[in-house]
């Protein structure tokens, strides 16, 4: 299929995986959000149009309850002309990287967006988790090792039916500590209805015939994996410190990092994020005229 031109816009849908990866390929991006597949997972919600400007990927993303922005345009420099038709679309850029934001000039503005920095790790220290920083993780693995039979699973085929089965048992735990549960169950819904189409990679945990936890992911560059959903049992310590060291070693072990995404601002979530001792932060940032 021909690629949408500005000023023309199109609703991102399965059709237009192979051209908006092509163009991810060619400059292939350490930002979480500049992904085929958590553009598409996201689609209900955010309601993602991409179009082609000067050349660049440009994705105009509409998320309920918050001003649209567009994701940072993808090509080969320069990206002013581009930016500032964007900016026609939305009030600004969002997800900018350090080093675009470095090469814009006098013409913009911008500031820091610290809630949406990525997490990215070692995939060696997520695997092993060895040394004494670790200690606590090793310990609640063993701990659940000593208290349960499990074992490691590829995710797809007939466990999607069981995957749905565990996000509603989550979601219903889930309920009254404040997330957005319903643009979860959308999310993680549209994930495991399109796992083999999108290229996703999962891997699970069953607990004594049972499966208790769950993490899918794709491939964000050639060194990189970002794992986009973890859903655990919460009634098993140590399951999730396990579900994440399993899926690293088992799907991911032949790479160099990890993303885990952001942690929204949420204390919890970024306490949990900052245990696991990232190798570094993806700095993102906002642009505007």
């Amino acid at each position: 299929m021909s690629a949408p031109v500005f000023p023309n816009l199109k609703p991102v849908g399965l059709e237009d995986k192979d051209p908006i990866t092509g163009y991810l390929e060619r400059i292939p991006p350490d930002v979480c959000e500049l992904n085929f597949a958590n553009i598409f997972i996201w689609r209900a919600i955010e309601k993602p149009r991409w179009t082609v400007i000067h050349g660049h990927l440009c994705i105009l993303m509409e998320p309920p309850g918050e001003q649209p922005f567009v994701l940072p345009p993808v090509g080969a420099a320069p990206f002013q002309e581009t930016i500032k038709a964007c900016l026609t679309l939305a009030p600004r850029i969002s997800r900018v990287s350090e080093s675009m934001v470095r090469s814009l000039g006098p013409d913009f503005q911008s500031e820091p967006d610290p809630g949406n920095f990525d997490y990215v790790y070692r995939a060696a220290d997520l695997a092993e988790l060895k040394g004494k920083k670790y200690d606590g993780k090793r310990n609640r693995i063993h701990k659940f090792e000593r208290d349960h039979g499990y074992r490691y699973i590829e995710v797809g085929g007939d466990c999607l039916v069981d995957c749905r089965r565990l996000l509603d048992e989550w979601l219903e735990a889930k309920a009254g500590n404040g997330w957005d549960l319903e643009a979860q169950r959308t999310v993680v819904g549209e994930a495991l209805s399109h796992f083999a189409e999108l290229g996703l990679k999962g891997g699970g945990i069953e607990v004594e015939g049972r499966l208790a936890a769950f993490s899918i992911g794709t491939r964000l560059n050639p060194d990189t994996a970002v794992i986009m959903i973890e859903i655990v049992d919460p009634g098993f310590d140590g399951l999730a410190q396990l579900m994440n060291r399993e899926f690293v070693r088992n799907a991911w072990s032949g790479l160099a990092a990890i993303n885990r995404e952001q942690d929204l601002g949420i204390d919890g979530l970024r306490k949990a994020k900052q245990s696991y001792h990232p190798h570094h932060l993806v700095k993102k940032f906002n642009v505007w005229r």
